[in-house]
């Protein structure tokens, strides 16, 4: 069955890769800088600064699409900004037809007036509650490193682990892959891996196949963020014959799932359009792919776009899109049950309305 817009929007959606700082609303960010005195904004028209903060540029780098994040970010430093964004964050979420979702940030770029990392996430965990009230949504948080930061990794994950039982699912490394490798911080993975919690990890964004490779075998990683650059690892021949390398074969036959981000690596220049976008090659092949917004805000879209851009170019029906919706709640930091729950309770019943909805449409229209 094809995709129309209204029937992906109206779809239960699953998100695993989506940073908090990088979804804010555009007024939002104007009135929090008001109230918060930061006076560095390009612009306080709404329209003007969602225009400046839309990152699409075909020539882009992911370090130029991070330069945006010091605008949100700086308007991020109080408990009540923080709130205010992670309970705006579910809203707009659940408003899209997400049924679960993990957002992810980084603590340590929050203390500049003062807040504690403790109170930082005790901020943003108050705001998840508010924002789900009477709102069909599930919500996890993880809890990210920053790659290019000397020595808070293991800060970060101590954090996360005494946060647990609160909301925190797991702990992430992002920012810039070059010249900054995971194995820097391998006390800090030992440490989440010892405790029997949970590692994701941005790799094989803008960096290849050793990146993946050390997230996966030094780090512990049981998700890949984006994983783009596994491509490399596959040769396809002009026949349709297709290969798969050692590590590449590795990441399909133990089913590490992949938080693939198509339109954000097109404006962050790790592909050249969404159409190149190796997700439905990966996806053909029956890797453990799910489809993901990275930063909301930045690159102008929601889940439903994402699955609209899919369905445009890839052909991607009802099925695809369930399937998908699977491999991201199967692949969820959620403890099992909870798994089940949003499977049985609003997955597979949501995608059957839809199927039984078309179906009577199209025996009125035939």
């Amino acid at each position: 069955m094809s995709l129309d817009v209204a029937s992906i929007r109206a779809a239960p959606k699953v998100l695993l890769h989506d940073h908090l700082d990088g979804g804010l609303r555009p007024r939002t960010v104007i009135e929090l800088a008001a109230e918060t005195g930061y006076r560095d904004l390009p612009s306080t028209d709404p329209d003007a600064l969602q225009a400046w903060f839309f990152q699409g540029k075909p020539d882009s780098s992911l370090e130029q699409y991070l330069e945006a994040f010091a605008h949100t970010v700086g308007v991020m430093q109080t408990p009540d900004a923080l709130e205010r964004v992670a309970a705006e964050c579910v809203e707009d979420l659940a408003a899209d037809g997400v049924a679960y979702a993990e957002i992810r940030f980084a603590p340590e770029l929050h203390l500049q007036k003062g807040m504690t990392h403790d109170e930082v996430v005790a901020a943003v965990l108050a705001g998840f509650r508010r924002g789900a009230e009477g709102r069909n949504i599930t919500m996890g948080l993880l809890l990210s490193a920053i790659r290019q930061a000397e020595s808070h990794a293991v800060e970060v994950a101590e954090l996360a682990i005494r946060h647990r039982d609160e909301g925190v699912l797991g702990f992430d490394m992002a920012g810039p892959e070059a010249g900054y490798p995971p194995t820097r911080f391998l006390e800090a993975f030992q440490l989440i891996a010892h405790e029997n919690f949970h590692i994701t990890l941005h790799a094989g964004e803008a960096f290849g196949l050793p990146s993946i490779w050390e997230a996966l075998q030094w780090c512990g990683a049981e998700r890949l963020g984006h994983g783009v650059r596994i491509v490399d690892d596959i040769t396809v021949q002009p026949d349709g014959h297709v290969t798969l390398g050692r590590l590449a074969a590795y990441v399909r036959d133990t089913r590490v799932p992949l938080e693939m981000c198509p339109t954000s690596n097109v404006h962050t220049g790790a592909v050249r359009s969404f159409g190149e976008h190796p997700i439905d090659l990966l996806r053909r092949l029956r890797f453990r792919v799910t489809v993901n917004t990275d930063n909301r805000l930045m690159s102008g879209i929601s889940l439903t776009d994402e699955f609209a851009a899919m369905s445009r170019s890839f052909g991607i029906g009802l099925d695809d899109m369930e399937w998908l919706t699977l491999n991201a709640v199967k692949s969820a930091f959620l403890p099992f049950d909870g798994r089940i729950r949003i499977i049985n309770e609003q997955i597979k019943p949501g995608f059957a309305r839809l199927r039984a909805a078309a179906a009577a449409a199209e025996l009125v229209t035939g």
